[in-house]
């Protein structure tokens, strides 16, 4: 009798399909632009008709682009946090030399039984 074994890759790093093609988290997103759309849409009923269409269409595309655009294959919710961590980071640093602590023993001169934490209290 042959063996009819089949190998199952697990670490294709790729994301699995919900509905028609589409992630899990594109159809979150979507969900989420459409409903968030309908939200303005239902909110302001004596706003003019035009302005009503702009903001629910503006709130669909805006959800359809980050479901769907995904320059150099990175999403754009993760274009926008390395954009928000580079403007937070400070744009110099300053180097210091480190402090030499007087009382502490060399390392060269100690032996493994002289390894134990030595406490001191500091009064400042």
């Amino acid at each position: 009798m042959e063996d009819w074994r089949h190998e199952i890759p697990t670490h294709l790093n790729v994301e699995d399909k919900a509905f028609y093609g589409l992630t899990a988290q594109q159809v979150m997103l979507l969900i989420a632009g459409a409903s968030s759309g309908y939200g303005l849409w239902n909110q302001w009923p004596s706003a003019p008709m035009a302005l009503r269409i702009g903001l629910a269409a503006s709130c669909m595309f805006l959800a359809a682009a980050i479901a769907f655009v995904r320059p150099y294959g990175r999403g754009l919710e993760e274009w926008a946090f390395v954009a928000v961590h580079y403007i937070t980071l400070p744009r110099t640093s300053v180097w210091r030399p480190r402090e030499i602590d007087v009382h502490e023993p060399n390392e060269a001169e100690m032996s493994w039984t002289e390894l134990t934490p030595q406490i001191r209290w500091e009064v400042t």
